[in-house]
């Protein structure tokens, strides 16, 4: 197969499908978003963590405003938290929070009480031990939950 250099490339078309927020045309673009649309950006972001999903929107103006934007993004995150955090997560949303509200509530409470259930501190002799951990607020059932989970260990 010989290269036409009469026709366009369909990477070119790629690149041409949305004005960029930042570049002119004399700039090339300097990042995939500028490029692609925003459905696209949002599907890339979507593969992220809850940290690096935070972590990228404090990159730019445009991934910023494309997280913060994105209601899909936020909302797949938090039903990965509302498996530890059931009761927590259906509380905020049903008070009218935020799908990104509701996941930086409860993200660092889920990862505490994933991590009591799972025993990481059923041997924890001294609060040395836990020093550096961040540590959330439980509510009654959850510690219910926890002792539980001791007793059947």
């Amino acid at each position: 197969m010989q290269h036409d250099p009469t026709r366009t490339s369909p990477v070119f078309f790629l690149c041409e499908r949305r004005p960029s927020l930042k570049s002119t045309r004399d700039t090339p673009p300097q990042n995939f978003a500028e490029t692609l649309p925003t459905e696209m950006s949002v599907k890339i972001f979507g593969e992220l963590d809850a940290e690096s999903l935070c972590s990228a929107s404090l990159t730019c103006k445009l991934w910023h405003h494309i997280i913060e934007d994105s209601d899909q993004l936020w909302r797949s995150q938090c039903l990965l938290v509302r498996a530890a955090c059931q009761r927590e997560v259906d509380s905020d949303r049903r008070d009218g929070l935020s799908w990104k509200v509701t996941l930086l509530r409860n993200y660092t409470r889920s990862c505490l009480k994933r991590d009591w259930l799972r025993g990481r501190y059923s041997r924890v002799r001294s609060a040395e031990e836990l020093s550096g951990r961040k540590m959330a607020a439980l509510d009654a059932e959850t510690w219910g939950e926890i002792l539980q989970a001791e007793l059947d260990r």
